[in-house]
């Protein structure tokens, strides 16, 4: 299969290329118009990126499949451009503790999914022991949450514990993965406040409970020589904290998500429980300040940190019992790419490196993230125009963030290892053909 005239996403920036296909991997890379063959696709005008590689999301199961699925989160996912997941170790039920509960979500996607995945499995108190058994398994790496993470099972990790699990991963040479919001803090902070409106909520998150959660976690990294990523950094002062560790030698790295980037605070009481989240979304000059940063160069990865509920689970009046998860795997790294080409459309392959070549490298996913001979033929199509209405929900709930976005970057087409998940933006994947994907060996 040959792609014509194609602008092809490349570390270098994009240039007009035919991609030539041959089964499941990049054949070559030729001159516009170079190619020899009838079995082509003419891409003039539309922008070739490599497949998004989602690092961050809470498809559920098994266990609590009826809060989003393997099935339709993944089919979601690819209407939005990724051909890659990663899933976290909770919200399934139970979550990914040991080494068989690992290989039971694995078995439940190799049936269900559309795209290929990987898994993390969790760290957390009384699970320490099962880590070199979940990376026997084949875990990408593990997370621990460093406040509590709204689900029983999962505990959150003081700091001895976070150290023993980071000294076992890094003995297995596997990142781990932190949710950074300082307990104490936040119970402080939510002890001053009578109220429970959305406003109220947010109030009771600050920011420096997640700067301090950050600190703590690097300096642990740092101690036990375990490769630290940071994931949904909410402000730009926890970026710069993580700057500063890594400028030090800490192997750390940074993920912040679209809601971040697309919505703030002020706008989120209208919005209502769809736009509650932990890390909550901050002060209109607090994402401002957060594009900045990220011009910068101060985040690694971007992940959509799809975390749905039932509906039942995000109505009521206390928005402090509310399920705080933002649903946006499909809609939101598209909506924020949209933004991003709107404001530096000469950038464009620092994008693909946040949400496609750099989480493949920092999970060692081989053949994953980038256009080159070799690779596995994940390739994502879009349009960059104006704002436009979002695409149709593919998700188990329909209501979700982007509901009222409206994007300047429409998903044409979608290819995972050569075959079409979505073709002239309608969905065509086929339920269980994703593949279980493992870290590379690390080269010493």
């Amino acid at each position: 299969m040959i792609f014509r005239n194609a602008t092809v996403v490349t570390p270098e920036g994009p240039a007009v290329r035919d991609i030539i296909v041959a089964g499941e991997r990049i054949e070559a890379l030729t001159t516009a118009g170079a190619a020899s063959g009838e079995d082509g696709i003419d891409l003039g005008g539309f922008f070739v990126f490599p497949g998004f590689v989602d690092a961050h999301v809470h498809f559920n199961e098994p266990g609590r499949a009826d809060w989003e699925g393997l099935e339709s989160g993944s089919r979601a996912l690819a209407a939005g451009g990724g051909t890659v997941f990663v899933d976290m170790p909770l919200n399934s039920d139970p979550p990914v503790l040991s080494a068989a509960d690992l290989l039971e979500k694995r078995r439940v996607a190799e049936r269900k999914s559309v795209v290929d995945f990987a898994l993390w499995g969790g760290l957390c108190p009384g699970a320490i022991d099962a880590i070199t058994a979940m990376a026997e398994a084949g875990a990408a790496g593990f997370k621990a949450f460093l406040c509590p993470s709204g689900i029983a099972e999962f505990p959150h990790a003081d700091r001895a514990t976070l150290r023993a699990g980071m000294k076992r991963a890094a003995a297995c040479g596997l990142p781990v993965a932190v949710h950074a919001e300082d307990p104490a803090i936040v119970e402080a902070a939510a002890s001053r406040i009578p109220g429970r409106t959305f406003a109220d909520f947010l109030a009771s998150r600050p920011k420096e409970a997640e700067v301090e959660a950050i600190r703590m976690a690097c300096e642990e990294a740092g101690e036990t020589g375990a490769t630290l990523h940071v994931v949904h950094v909410t402000c730009a002062e926890g970026l710069e904290e993580v700057a500063g560790f890594r400028q030090a030698g800490v192997r750390v790295t940074a993920e912040t998500c679209p809601h971040y980037l697309l919505f703030d605070a002020e706008q989120a009481p209208a919005i209502g429980a769809r736009a509650k989240c932990a890390p909550p979304l901050r002060p209109a000059a607090d994402v401002e300040a957060l594009w900045i940063a990220l011009g910068r160069g101060l985040v690694e990865t971007i992940g959509s940190d799809h975390s749905p509920a039932p509906p039942s689970m995000k109505t009521g009046e206390d928005f402090f019992k509310i399920w705080g998860g933002i649903s946006g795997c499909q809609h939101g790294l598209v909506s924020w790419l949209g933004e991003w080409h709107h404001r530096h459309p000469q950038r464009l392959a620092e994008a693909a490196a946040w949400i496609a070549s750099n989480p493949a490298r920092l999970l060692r996913l081989g053949g994953k993230g980038a256009i080159v001979p070799g690779f596995d033929a994940d390739l994502t199509v879009v349009e960059f125009g104006e704002p436009a209405d979002s695409a149709p929900a593919l998700y188990r709930h329909p209501a979700h963030l982007y509901e009222a976005f409206r994007p300047r970057c429409r998903v044409h087409h979608v290819l995972r290892r050569g075959e079409f998940l979505v073709r002239d933006g309608r969905s065509v994947a086929t339920a269980g053909a994703g593949k279980f994907l493992t870290p590379a060996r690390r080269e010493n």
